[in-house]
């Protein structure tokens, strides 16, 4: 049989990591809603069925028989004539493991695939626990030949061209593709080069929500065979969207144009990212709430408006916790944010803790000047009470160093560094100034933080400070941070050489002083919690450095044909 229209519905939707009865409720409403409109087949997301990436969660056994079991429950289901579906899931075949798609229908399971080209850069590490698969033909569905790479294998030429060869008619792409800033613009570019070297039409559903320290961030589209964008989906929002598809004369496949949704600009873009990746890890891991120490400082300030617009004002709570060097200034600041947004704010001073440690530790620095290490005490003592908080009504405490600071080890353990989420981990200071000003002047509708000023401008416009001695500024300590945040740019994201920076401008004696500070901290952003990622190389997943390492890389140095 040769069909010559169906109807696609396209599926980027927000999985619970391991929580198959919830995934497969998913699976089931998604499918009821595209059978209400008369839909053929339904695409879901890579590994939909356990969440991506589950990394070594899928070398437990159990774990892998519970999704196949899943898969075929789900297939058992599709005997009501209903739509088909192309669901992700684990894979055992033959003694080894696969990252998989299988078409359900009829009552059973169809086909299946296998994932070929397993990446192994960056935040992936498939490698280590998939086994990859051969090159594959298309799937005959319904008289339709699909072909179905899964995410990486339309990276590269080889999977696409094989399709292609083997008389697929179209490719349907499910992808697990982690939001940084940019990402989207890539990822069009790499699926207009599929679609221009098979001639076939391409549709590309991206997962959806927060993981751990990912985003997924949906913006699934559709490309006709001549490259023409018939379908845009929303970026960070959840969506379920249905393409006509329709033979035409000369046997190739069409589809008619469909919704397209205007995408956010960057600003949007990266600040529901870090929305979405808070209110994720803190739902999906069932925490009533957040706490957070608010200063009157930027960074706690930004961090409250996003736990606001993820949990809603009733589900933070914001505690100043003042000493002798906080400023009049930081209370009425904080107070003002705190009032802005709407949620609970109490001071607790520390006063007496750290008091009492000065006092215990006394005999033992007898004879020592006091500095950085009584300093610290403050920070620990705040740190201490937000996690006495935590632990009686069970709010997880919101971390708030930006990733300026847990560059150069700008932050004390156990103390500021306390907690189990950071939102703006990935953001450098200079970021962190600019989309505080840009949620002052944005209010997105379908967030849950009020309209107007939430982070009152006297937070972005003054010096910013740690206040843990007299008169003390961040730039007591650190260059400014339009110079810092450039030379870490290179340093992190760019792996620039020091020659190359200081050819840019920078002076030499302050980038190899920024340079030990980054490779010095490492043993600090070990144990730092995890946050969301941005940019193109977070630390954690994308950027690997040892704890002791004692290279450092010189001016002077030769300069090689890589460098």
């Amino acid at each position: 049989m040769i069909a010559n229209e169906f109807r696609l519905a396209v599926v980027q939707a927000n999985p619970k990591m391991g929580d198959i009865e919830f995934n497969k409720t998913l699976v089931r409403q998604y499918r009821k809603n595209a059978a209400s409109q008369n839909v053929d087949l339904v695409l879901f997301t890579e590994l939909f069925i356990c969440g991506y990436p589950p990394e070594d969660l899928v070398l437990k056994g159990a774990f892998v028989r519970a999704c196949m079991a899943a898969i075929n429950e789900l297939a058992a289901e599709t005997a009501d004539n209903g739509p088909a579906m192309l669901v992700g899931t684990p894979w055992y075949e033959e003694g080894k493991l696969y990252n998989a798609v299988a078409l359900l229908d009829g009552g059973k399971l169809q086909d299946i695939r296998f994932k070929v080209d397993l990446p192994n850069y960056g935040v992936f590490d498939e490698k280590r626990v998939f086994d990859a698969g051969p090159n594959p033909g298309p799937m005959n569905f319904r008289g339709v030949r699909i072909g179905v790479p899964i995410c990486e294998d339309t990276w590269q030429t080889d999977v696409c061209e094989c399709l292609e060869e083997t008389g697929a008619e179209m490719l349907l792409v499910p992808n697990g593709s982690p939001y940084n800033t940019g990402k989207f613009d890539q990822r069009m570019q790499i699926m207009v080069q599929r679609v221009v070297e098979t001639g076939l039409p391409l549709v590309y559903a991206n997962q959806l929500g927060g993981q751990d320290e990912l985003v997924f961030d949906g913006a699934s589209f559709a490309l006709n065979g001549d490259c023409t964008l018939v379908l845009q989906m929303p970026q960070l929002q959840e969506a379920m969207e249905v393409v006509d598809w329709q033979r035409r004369d000369d046997d190739s496949w069409r589809m008619k144009p469909a919704k397209i949704v205007a995408l956010p600009d960057v600003w949007e873009a990266d600040w529901r990212a870090c929305v979405m990746g808070l209110g994720d890890y803190v739902n999906k891991n069932g925490f009533p709430g957040v706490v957070l120490g608010l200063s009157g400082g930027i960074d706690s300030a930004i961090c409250a408006a996003m736990a606001v617009d993820a949990l809603g004002a009733d589900r933070v709570h914001c505690v100043m916790l003042p000493y002798h060097y906080t400023s009049t200034e930081s209370l009425v600041d904080a107070k003002a944010c705190a009032d802005a947004l709407g949620v609970r704010y109490d001071t607790v001073p520390i006063s007496n803790p750290v008091e009492g440690f000065q006092e215990v530790l006394a005999p033992i620095f007898a004879g020592t000047e006091s500095g950085i290490t009584e300093e610290n005490l403050q920070s620990r003592s705040r740190g201490v009470v937000l996690m006495a908080i935590s632990n009686k009504f069970g709010a997880m405490v919101v971390t708030t160093g930006n990733k300026s600071e847990m560059s150069v080890g700008y932050a004390t353990l156990y103390g500021d560094m306390n907690g189990g989420f950071n939102p703006i981990k990935d953001l450098y200071k200079t970021k962190v100034y600019a989309m505080s000003d840009w949620r002052n002047k944005h209010h997105l509708a379908d967030l849950k933080g009020p309209a107007g000023e939430v982070i009152p401008n006297n937070i972005i416009t003054k010096a910013p400070t740690a206040e843990l001695r007299e008169n003390q500024t961040d730039q007591d300590s650190l260059p400014e941070y339009d110079i810092l945040d450039d030379i870490l740019t290179c340093l992190v994201e760019k792996e620039m050489t020091l020659r190359d920076i200081v050819a840019k401008g920078h002076d030499e004696a302050t980038v190899k002083r920024v340079q030990h500070l980054l490779y010095i901290a490492e043993y600090k952003r070990r144990q730092a919690a995890p946050g969301v990622k941005i940019t193109e190389k977070n630390f954690g997943r994308d950027r690997r450095y040892p704890i002791t390492n004692r290279f450092r890389d010189h001016v002077s140095a030769p300069v090689h044909q890589n460098s």
